[in-house]
């Protein structure tokens, strides 16, 4: 504390000297190099499914149909913006019971075990 009036120990006044120690004792162990937050690392590998077969959608101007001349018979899929003057429904012809053509019904309805995702695989 510095205060005046006291005397020092003789002890405090020499540093101590310490053991030795073998050098063996003091080798390194290698440690894996990483960088940055390895809390964000990516634990599991996502596996991508592949890319949906493209066909050829393009609906004939003659077989395009607004919302006033829709039927039974018609395919009712949207296509385009609703509020884009480009709006307009499929129009081909409806299967049995359904509101949407062959195509349009393939994309509408899915079995429930097509839509169910497969949980991420563990990467080692």
């Amino acid at each position: 504390l510095g205060l005046s009036g006291r005397a020092k120990s003789p002890s405090s006044a020499a540093p101590r000297q310490r053991k030795a120690r073998p050098a063996q004792h003091m080798m390194r162990v290698p440690r894996p190099v990483s960088r940055g937050n390895t809390a964000l690392a990516h634990a599991f590998e996502v596996e991508l499914e592949p890319d949906p077969i493209a066909y050829d959608n393009v609906v004939p101007i003659s077989q395009r149909l607004s919302l006033l001349e829709l039927n039974e018979a018609t395919c009712h899929w949207p296509i385009g913006d609703p509020a884009s003057s480009e709006f307009f429904f499929c129009g081909g012809k409806a299967l049995t019971s359904l509101p949407y053509c062959a195509y349009h019904s393939r994309i509408a309805y899915q079995p429930a075990g097509d839509r169910r995702r497969q949980p991420p695989k563990q990467t080692r």
